[in-house]
């Protein structure tokens, strides 16, 4: 399965370089050629997580990526789109390196390290070649804008900190979903199941949003890459342990994160309003398998 998810990227690497990959300075997004036959290759590529992380059938979901890209070379080659390809790469490479381990929580050292290891690499892979091959700055992370938070900003945090305390409860608890997270009870497992929760979240924005809604802008109006991202950002999320009914929660929520981001460009803005969640998630886990802390109002008794 290795061999067939290297070997198609391998082809789509070597096609780029051959011609739909240049040294120069990429032109800015307004400027790359775009068209409605560019989304078929698009739903193949993020469609793939589906089988990847959802079905967890990794041979499958290299066929599909692996399909995704040689149709996104043959609309590149057409001249109705400019550099789907290379883009499209990224993100199948972030996929398939996300793809070579298992995601259920598991806060045991080792499989801390492999998590860090393997997530970083998901990341930094596709911005090395983004920023040094191709030389464009279409993967950013943009910590600070210079812009003050507006009072709708500030009134959002709170907005979703009340419904993070209210929803996320109800529902790790009554569809039983916490118990794909370890039990804890000592200070030291806690304390890992924290820095764990804390850090997949702030690697959601850095991949989802900063690198594969990014790619995605590029080619498509935000609404198509908003739907494109929330595919890989939810199928992922599956495997991690938020299913049973969890994609009703999880769908809207990555769509707003894509949405909000778009509105104020700020990894930092969209990253406190995930870590908030993050928070009552842990809360929430801790009180499932020890009952306390007991300050959630909307749990079965």
């Amino acid at each position: 399965m290795a061999a067939l998810a290297a070997g198609a990227l391998a082809a789509a690497i070597a096609a780029c370089e051959a011609g739909a990959v240049t040294a120069a300075p990429v032109a800015a997004p307004s400027e790359v050629r775009t068209h409605p036959i560019g989304l078929v290759p698009a739903v193949l590529v993020c469609g793939a997580a589906v089988l990847l992380f959802g079905f967890e059938q990794n041979l499958l979901g290299y066929a599909v990526l692996a399909v995704g890209l040689v149709v996104a070379w043959l609309v590149d080659r057409s001249g109705r789109t400019d550099r789907l390809l290379p883009d499209l790469l990224l993100i199948a490479i972030g996929q398939v390196i996300i793809s070579t381990m298992p995601l259920e929580a598991d806060i045991a050292y080792w499989s801390m390290v492999r998590f860090a290891v393997v997530l970083g690499l998901a990341v930094a892979v596709p911005y090395v070649i983004s920023r040094y091959w191709y030389g464009d700055r279409v993967i950013r992370f943009p910590w600070r804008t210079g812009r003050r938070w507006t009072r709708t900003q500030w009134i959002y945090l709170i907005a979703v900190t009340v419904a993070g305390w209210l929803i996320l409860p109800f529902y790790f608890i009554t569809s039983g979903v916490y118990e794909n997270w370890p039990t804890v009870t000592t200070p030291d497992e806690i304390a890992r199941l924290f820095v764990g929760v804390n850090a997949v979240g702030t690697w959601d924005e850095l991949f989802f949003i900063c690198t594969v809604f990014a790619l995605l802008r590029r080619h498509f109006p935000t609404w198509q890459a908003n739907l494109l991202q929330s595919v890989v950002f939810v199928s992922f999320l599956w495997e991690l342990g938020y299913q049973s009914w969890g994609p009703l929660l999880t769908i809207p929520f990555t769509l707003i994160q894509g949405y909000t981001f778009k509105l104020t460009k700020s990894l930092t803005y969209v990253l406190i309003v995930h870590l908030i969640f993050d928070a009552v998630v842990f809360c929430v886990i801790v009180y499932a398998h020890n009952g306390w802390p007991a300050i959630f109002p909307l749990v079965p008794s």
